[in-house]
């Protein structure tokens, strides 16, 4: 009888776990996870004192093609800011009336590299 392969759901899971204690540990206050909005989902939300912060955890076994950190491109950082927005929207709130940042927590083999701003709305 051989091992049972975890899916990918469950391996996305797993990481997703080990960056919120990851956040929580360095002072930020869990808000929720796998936020379905329309165009996209948001991995973690937190909330760093006022400032939403929106994560996109990232994993990959190896930097054999880039590492975690460089597959968050541009369209990914795009569909991130809608579903952010949307977010935002269903909670009373906007880019313009809340302080917002998006970090990237990239896990590659065993290395955690937690990027805080990684990108904004501005371009």
């Amino acid at each position: 009888m051989g091992l049972i392969k975890p899916t990918h759901r469950q391996i996305g899971a797993h990481y997703e776990n080990l960056a919120r204690r990851h956040l929580e540990r360095a002072g930020l206050v869990f808000v929720t996870a796998n936020a379905a909005c329309r165009g996209g989902e948001l991995d973690l939300v937190m909330r760093d004192k006022q400032t939403w912060v929106f994560v996109e955890v990232r994993y990959r076994r190896n930097a054999n093609f880039g590492g975690a950190a460089a597959s968050v491109t541009y369209l990914k950082q795009q569909r991130l800011l809608r579903a952010a927005a949307f977010w935002l929207a269903q909670h009373d709130a906007s880019f313009d009336t809340s302080s917002c940042r998006f970090d990237v927590l990239a896990i590659t083999g065993s290395q955690i590299e937690w990027l805080p701003d990684a990108f904004n709305a501005q371009g």
